[in-house]
């Protein structure tokens, strides 16, 4: 009698060990089908199959559904993303043209014998004109680089040949309103895409001089262990404390830069290219009142200052 129960109890301790080893090998063998459809769909190699109703099949067919729809979801998104590119550069191209016309017939006016009115006309018209190309430039930019068209191409470059560049842009109207350029040396590098990196830092020196009647604009650079800060100073206007927090909002003009010329979208511009890489923008300002009070003469006491963060 012992024996039988002792052959009983291992035939059904054998039993539930097969049933077990089984269970493994079944639930391996689902989870195997399952990495597959994964690693499929991530390669953009997703197919449809037909599963057995004894194997976990109600998981493997909302997976398997699930995984179509994200597959046509994908495809339905670089659809949208190639209209979209082809649509800016549509709007690029076809824009060009017209601008360049009204430039050309605006500077052949500006040649001919007018009335003091109407050289006041033309001018209105060619500073409407570049105005309106730097704002078509600017937005085909910003939707190249929010739509993900334009990837960053991001490598260990050299600062100081970038600020350098700016400074070249800039120097022109900064001698015009009477403006001293400083600019440090600095031997930083840091992990940027150097042409987009210059645009972003460029847009803010150019709102540093078109905001500053008098004194100064200095761009110096510190170099810390994970970023390298560009200080882009001023002593101009100042920005209101209020403001501060908004001023890197598309389209977003000042409540002291309203009477300016511009369009609100340099800064933001700016900050999509420095986040887009990692890094981030701050500002100090003293709000317009105080500067005016006592307007610096020196870069080292600056009414605003914007520090750009780049990774190192």
């Amino acid at each position: 009698m012992n024996i039988g129960i002792l052959t009983a109890s291992i035939v059904i301790f054998a039993g539930a060990l097969t049933l077990v080893i089984y269970n493994r090998l079944k639930l391996r063998r689902t989870f195997d089908s399952i990495e597959k459809m994964l690693n499929e769909a991530i390669e953009g190699n997703f197919t449809t199959n037909s599963f057995d109703e004894s194997r976990f099949s109600r998981l493997e067919a909302k997976l398997e559904e699930y995984l179509s729809s994200a597959s046509i979801s994908a495809q339905n998104v670089k659809n949208e993303k190639d209209k979209l590119k082809e649509l800016i550069s549509d709007i690029s191209h076809q824009t060009k043209t017209p601008i360049a016309n009204l430039v050309l017939y605006g500077e052949l006016l500006e040649g001919s014998e007018l009335t003091e009115e109407q050289k006041s006309n033309v001018k209105a018209i060619l500073t409407q004109t570049e105005k309106l190309r730097f704002l078509i430039d600017s937005l085909v930019k910003l939707s190249r680089l929010e739509s993900g068209i334009i990837q960053l191409e991001r490598k260990k470059t050299e600062v100081f040949p970038i600020l350098q560049n700016v400074v070249d842009q800039v120097q022109e109207r900064a001698m015009t309103k009477g403006l001293s350029l400083i600019l440090k040396e600095t031997s930083a590098t840091a992990t940027i895409d150097s042409k987009w990196t210059q645009e972003a830092i460029f847009n803010i020196a150019d709102n540093a001089v078109k905001y500053t009647d008098q004194g100064s604009i200095a761009i110096s650079v510190t170099d810390f262990d994970m970023f390298v800060r560009v200080d882009i100073s001023d002593t101009g206007k100042g920005i209101p404390e209020e403001d501060q927090p908004k001023i890197f909002g598309r389209f977003y003009r000042g409540t002291s830069t309203k009477s300016e010329e511009g369009v609100g979208i340099g800064l933001h511009l700016a900050r999509e290219i420095v986040s887009g890489q990692g890094g981030y923008i701050k500002v100090k300002s003293i709000s317009p009142q105080k500067a005016t009070l006592a307007v610096p003469v020196s870069p080292d006491q600056p009414v605003t200052t914007f520090s750009v963060f780049l990774p190192k």
